[in-house]
């Protein structure tokens, strides 16, 4: 039934607004889908959505015709949703908070801290600033911080020599806390495992380059 306003509507207008703005079906949970579905789903947009092939200048000052930005996949909700899923996989049973530099890793501390939340588990997100606040405490980290000691898996969103992993790594160190693992979406092996391996760190990846470059050419044939 009808509410009083939409009664007042001509049936050819509810007509013409379905034709001018037709409904679109409400993809489904990813808490439906299998873990394999997901992981070929989120393949396949990080190959459309975050991939391109040129010559192209890195962060690290290195040159490569392989370049990687998740955001545009990270800062969609349904794309959000399959990486925080992805990765709360890959967190520390017994860490208490994720953390991750700024800005790549913002979206995904608090992606995988809500996915966390809506699977029954107390997980916090923390925000690792590039610098220190200037103004206030001049504080490094943003978010409720747990007790000293406590274990804090570090998110990334691309790794290439892990040079932005090991800041966060280090500035979470210094504050008290407990790091033994970093979890990327994309892992450019160009060394950043080595760099975690040495500095006493897991690296774990949901995804390697070579995989998403291949999936992209897929995608291009």
């Amino acid at each position: 039934m009808r509410n009083s306003l939409t009664a007042k509507v001509p049936e050819t207008l509810f007509a013409q607004t379905k034709e001018r703005f037709p409904l679109r079906p409400v993809p489904m949970s990813t808490a439906t889908r299998s873990s394999e579905d997901q992981r070929e789903l989120l393949l396949l947009r990080l190959a459309e959505s975050a991939y391109r092939r040129g010559q192209f200048t890195l962060a690290s000052g290195r040159s490569s015709e392989h370049y990687v930005n998740c955001k545009p996949v990270s800062l969609s909700g349904s794309g959000l949703a399959l990486i925080s899923s992805a990765m709360l996989k890959n967190v520390e049973v017994d860490a208490l908070a994720v953390a991750g530099l700024t800005l790549g890793a913002d979206p995904l501390v608090s992606g995988v801290a809500m996915a966390a939340a809506q699977n029954g588990r107390d997980l916090d997100a923390l925000i690792v600033r590039k610098e220190a606040k200037g103004h206030g405490t001049g504080a490094w980290l943003e978010g409720p911080l747990p007790a000293a000691g406590s274990v804090v898996t570090v998110l990334e969103d691309v790794v290439t020599t892990g040079g932005s992993s090991l800041k966060a790594v280090n500035q979470l160190k210094e504050a008290g806390y407990q790091i033994n693992r970093v979890v990327t979406i994309v892992d450019r092996e160009e060394g950043g495992a080595a760099a975690m391996e040495k500095a006493g760190l897991e690296l774990i990846s949901l995804f390697r380059l070579s995989e998403v470059s291949a999936c992209a050419a897929t995608l291009r044939s």
